[in-house]
C-alpha cells in the first residue's frame, strides 16, 4: 500500500511539472506584448522596453519559467502588469469563495444522488423507478447555467426568497451567506446529481446480481437492508471514480455559475483577467485549477485503497 501511494505521489508531482510547462508555454505563444498592452498603444518604445525589463520579459524563457515556478511554490506568483496588484492574495481570496460553492454543490449532489440512484436500481422494474430514471436523464441534459437562470427567475425574481446574486462573507452575516449560496449551489448540484445518480444506479444493479447478495436475501434479509450491509461498499468503488471526475468538473463549471450569480470567485477572476489581458494572473489561475484537478485524482486513488482491500493486498 505504501509503495502504491508513493508511486501515485510521484505521478502527481510529474503531472504538475508537465502541466506547468504546458501552461507557461501556452501563455508565451499568445499574440500581443504584455508590456505594450499594459501601457497602451500610444506608449513609446522606451517605456515599453523599460517595463519589459522591469517584469523580466527580456530574460531567457527558461529563467522566466524557473522564477515563475519558484513564485508558485512560495505562494507569490508576482504582480499584475496593469494594476500592479499582487496576484497571490487575489487568488487566495477568490479561491475561498469557489471552495465554498464547490463544496456545497458536491454535498448536495451526493445527498441527492446516492439515495435516488439506489432507489432507481432497487425499483428498476417498477413504474416509480422508471419515472425517476427518466427524470434523471432530463437532468443530465440541462446545462448548469440554464438551471441557474431558471432558479433566479422563479425563486429570486418572482418569489423573492433568495437574492439573485452577490456574495456575503460567512463571518459577517451567516444567514445572508447561506441565502446567497443556495441558488448557485443548487444550480451546480442539479446536473451533477443527475449524472451521479445514473452511475449509482448502474453500480448498484451490478451488485444486486452478485451471488453474495442473493445469499443474504436467501437468509431472510430484505433487499434494502441486504444492500446496505453487504453491497454498498462494493458499489462505491466505481462511484468514487465518477465522484472525483465530477468534483473536478464542478471547479470548471463554477466559472460560468460565478458569472451568472455575480460571485467573486476564482472563475470570475479568470474571466476578468482574460478581459484585461492580465496574462500573469490568467497563467496563475489556470495553474491553480490544474493542480486542484490533479490533487483530486490523487485523493481518488487513495480512497480506492481505503475502500477496496483487494488493492491493498495486491
Amino acid at each position: 500500500m505504501l509503495l502504491r501511494l508513493l508511486n501515485r505521489a510521484l505521478v502527481l508531482v510529474a503531472s504538475v511539472l508537465v502541466a506547468s510547462v504546458l501552461v507557461f508555454g501556452f501563455m508565451r505563444v499568445l499574440p500581443g506584448d504584455p508590456a505594450r498592452i499594459a501601457l497602451g498603444i500610444n506608449a513609446s518604445e522606451g517605456a515599453v522596453t523599460q517595463l519589459r525589463e522591469q517584469f523580466g520579459l527580456e530574460r531567457p524563457v527558461l529563467v522566466q519559467y524557473l522564477d515563475w515556478m519558484r513564485g508558485l511554490l512560495t505562494l507569490d506568483p508576482g504582480v499584475e502588469f496593469i494594476s500592479r496588484a499582487a496576484i497571490g492574495p487575489q487568488i487566495a481570496d477568490r479561491l475561498q469563495v469557489t471552495l465554498w460553492l464547490v463544496a456545497a454543490s458536491m454535498v448536495l449532489a451526493v445527498l441527492v444522488a446516492v439515495p435516488v440512484g439506489t432507489w432507481m436500481a432497487v425499483r428498476h422494474r417498477h413504474a416509480d423507478g422508471m419515472v425517476v430514471s427518466a427524470l434523471s436523464q432530463v437532468g443530465v441534459a440541462v446545462p448548469a447555467f440554464l438551471a441557474g437562470i431558471l432558479l433566479i427567475s422563479v425563486f429570486a425574481v418572482r418569489l423573492g426568497w433568495f437574492p439573485s446574486g452577490g456574495w456575503v462573507v460567512p463571518a459577517a452575516d451567516p444567514l445572508g451567506f447561506v441565502r446567497g449560496l443556495t441558488l448557485p449551489a443548487i444550480s451546480l448540484a442539479l446536473v451533477q446529481a443527475a449524472v451521479l445518480a445514473r452511475y449509482v444506479r448502474s453500480a448498484v444493479l451490478d451488485v444486486l446480481r452478485e451471488d453474495y447478495l442473493r445469499t443474504a436475501r436467501a437468509k431472510g434479509l430484505r433487499p434494502l437492508p441486504a444492500l446496505w450491509r453487504h453491497g454498498l461498499r462494493n458499489a462505491s468503488v466505481p462511484v468514487v471514480t465518477v465522484l472525483g471526475l465530477q468534483l473536478a468538473t464542478l471547479f470548471i463549471g463554477a466559472v460560468v455559475i460565478e458569472r451568472v450569480f455575480v460571485i467573486p470567485g476564482l472563475g470570475s477572476l479568470l474571466l476578468d483577467s482574460v478581459a484585461r489581458r492580465e496574462l500573469l494572473t490568467v497563467q496563475a489561475v489556470v495553474m491553480v485549477l490544474v493542480v486542484v484537478v490533479l490533487v483530486i485524482n490523487f485523493i481518488v486513488d487513495v480512497l480506492y485503497l481505503l475502500i477496496d482491500p483487494r488493492l491493498r493486498a495486491r
